[in-house]
């Protein structure tokens, strides 16, 4: 009798929504060889906000992209949830970061000729698969979009269209959301609603929250911040507030070290 394998390949049950283990990136060889990343150890708990800083070059937004099975890993292992990421072929990981992984991205990355609405469902049409309509009714309340919903991303101002990018990223109900600079391109007022939108999301609704950003105000609305530097995970601070992360900031010098 012959067996048909899945195609998530699994790592047991797992109460971690994500988790690295001795996550190394290297980029080059020789001369131009880059440690990206450094055998990072982590956990990204259900449920819970976390933000990861850092100075440019530390590996705050390629352990995300690893994370997120954007890009591939050099050695050591990701998962998410129960799931190796490196185990996967490519349309089975094709399938699990659009079935199980909610994104928002700085530049929106909203289709242009959709509507509000029809950007929102977009994953979960591609998918085939019909929305939880109340569900997506709690979503589209949340972020406060009910008169926007037939506007194309063109009629629409730039916080609204990051709570659009926002509301889609959470209405398949993924197991984690990853926000890359996610407030990047807004006003101050549009970035605070969108934090607090994502700090709703993990303490209301559950969802898992990774962020990475440079802003110490943005990792504020966290439960925790992870900070890096030169690939590896250097501290953490748990309930963190904004003059706190400029502290511990301060402690990089310009080259990405600790001081």
């Amino acid at each position: 009798m012959t067996t048909t394998q899945p195609p998530f390949a699994t790592t047991g049950e797992s109460s971690a929504a994500a988790r690295a283990t001795a996550l190394t990136k290297v980029y080059g060889e020789g001369e131009t060889r880059v440690v990206a990343l450094d055998g990072i150890d982590v956990e990204f708990s259900r449920g819970q906000f976390t933000a990861i800083m850092g100075p440019s070059g530390s590996g705050k937004s390629t352990l995300m992209h690893c994370m997120a099975g954007l890009d591939a890993i050099t050695s050591g292992s990701a998962t998410i949830g129960d799931v190796e990421l490196s185990r996967l072929k490519d349309k089975h990981l094709t399938r699990l970061r659009r079935d199980r992984i909610g994104f928002v991205f700085q530049s929106f990355n909203l289709v242009p000729t959709l509507t509000a609405i029809e950007n929102i469902t977009l994953t979960m049409d591609i998918a085939g698969r019909k929305p939880d309509s109340q569900w997506l009714d709690q979503i589209v309340d949340t972020v406060g979009l009910r008169d926007r919903l037939k506007h194309r991303p063109g009629q629409l101002s730039g916080g609204q269209q990051q709570r659009v990018a926002c509301a889609r990223a959470l209405a398949g109900r993924p197991e984690i959301v990853f926000a890359d600079e996610p407030t990047g391109n807004l006003d101050s007022r549009s970035g605070a609603e969108i934090l607090s939108f994502l700090r709703e999301s993990a303490r209301s609704f559950g969802q898992t929250v990774v962020m990475v950003t440079h802003d110490a105000v943005a990792a504020s609305y966290a439960d925790r911040v992870l900070f890096l530097a030169d690939g590896r995970l250097v501290d953490e601070l748990v309930a963190p507030s904004a003059d706190r992360v400029l502290e511990r900031m301060k402690q990089f010098d310009g080259k990405g070290r600790t001081s």
